[in-house]
């Protein structure tokens, strides 16, 4: 039997990450309890297990006393003296009880006791192990819709990705695996509870931190992120290492990398630019792929002026808006932009210091990679301009 009892501690200790110390402690309570149920009290009760063998025992300390008035915390002395001659008055005799005696309420509620505990420990070690995992993303499998909500399931337990945190217009089928962001763990009396997001710009990083190895080693850093689901990210990306391009890392060759998160993302678009410190550079190469003639930036009121040419005005501005409102959550600054025309109407050109009619300045990337055959950032620029015109009716 002890030695069935120790192999179902290792099974449990395996299967349910509960360690046998917590279960044989588990086996100690309830044999007291028993003792407490059967006796009426179990102050005096001890229970010591053999972490080797699983053998027990369980024994009543009382007191050597003349006349016995409470035969469950005292012994007579002629009693204690047929355990060893040498026990006298006032001393402590341990006497074995027979834990085969308990009645069945007593038995019945000694093993609810070892559940509750197992139960207990299972729910914790369920919590801790999700818990290390927040802020992280996880592989789910599509279990059902919950009204509008989804049950997913993340190995041991389900979690629910709520319709604040879907992705407007994705859908998932039953089985379906797809990649979620932990956003919290909770610690329930029914086992964690878990909720992720599919919105959240963290899951963008993660995916990153996943995809390319640069970023996971930190060689490459990914420096802000500013996201709308379903629709488009821009991420700004910086180099610790002098000799490796941070745009092309997270790029990969002929765009596997990056390609390989859109198709995750369900074909969100990422925006890829280089960090800089200079507030004024930053916003140029946020508002990419729109080329700029200028930018003041007022880094103590986070506001910028920026000026583009006539014909990159809608470009710069984005579809409703949204290239313009995701470069100024990219860098933190409010960004105002005017057209060529718009800025000598108003006269900027004489207070920047600048002349009507000053072509753009090109692009950081089109500098350090013009005329490289092997990975061109101005075509992906290209390519994403045509998309955004395609957006905005242009020719």
């Amino acid at each position: 039997m002890n030695k069935e009892l120790l192999e179902a501690m290792e099974i449990l200790e395996k299967e349910k990450n509960i360690s046998k110390d917590t279960m044989i402690e588990a086996i100690e309570n309830s044999l007291i309890t028993a003792c407490k149920n059967h006796f009426g009290k179990a102050d005096n009760v001890r229970v010591a297990m053999n972490r080797t063998t699983g053998d027990f025992a369980v024994y009543a300390e009382k007191t050597v006393v003349e006349e016995v008035a409470d035969p469950v915390m005292e012994i007579s002395l002629a009693d204690a003296r047929m355990i060893s001659p040498k026990y006298v008055l006032g001393d402590t005799v341990q006497v074995p009880l027979d834990s085969k005696k308990f009645g069945r309420i007593a038995t019945q509620n000694a093993k609810n006791v070892i559940l509750q505990k197992i139960r207990e420990e299972e729910r914790k070690a369920l919590y801790n192990d999700y818990y290390s995992m927040e802020k992280d993303v996880a592989t789910g499998i599509v279990q059902r819709y919950l009204g509008r909500n989804i049950s997913i399931n993340l190995g041991k337990v389900d979690a629910i990705l709520n319709e604040s945190e879907q992705v407007k217009g994705e859908t998932f089928r039953p089985t379906e695996h797809i990649k979620v962001y932990i956003l919290e763990v909770k610690d329930t009396t029914k086992g964690p509870r878990i909720s992720v997001s599919r919105t959240h710009p963290d899951l963008v990083k993660r995916l990153f931190e996943e995809e390319v190895s640069e970023v996971h080693d930190g060689t490459v850093e990914i420096k802000a992120i500013a996201r709308e689901a379903g629709s488009r990210t821009k991420i700004a990306v910086m180099s610790n290492d002098p000799g490796v391009d941070p745009v092309g890392a997270c790029v990969g060759v002929n765009g596997a990398r990056v390609n390989a998160i859109v198709n995750e993302l369900r074909g969100e678009k990422i925006d890829i630019i280089n960090w800089d410190e200079n507030p004024a550079y930053l916003i140029e190469n946020a508002l990419s792929p729109a080329k700029v003639i200028c930018v003041v930036a007022d880094e103590e009121a986070r506001e910028a002026q920026v000026i583009v040419p006539d014909y990159q005005l809608s470009l710069a501005i984005g579809k409703e808006g949204q290239n313009a409102r995701l470069a100024a959550r990219l860098t933190g600054f409010k960004i105002d932009i005017k057209s060529e025309t718009q800025a000598k109407e108003m006269g900027l050109f004489e207070q920047m210091g600048l002349q009507y009619g000053d072509s753009p300045a090109p692009s950081y990337e089109e500098e350090e990679y013009a005329g490289e055959e092997e990975y061109e950032v101005s075509g992906q620029e290209n390519a994403v301009q045509d998309d955004y015109q395609e957006e905005n009716g242009e020719q």
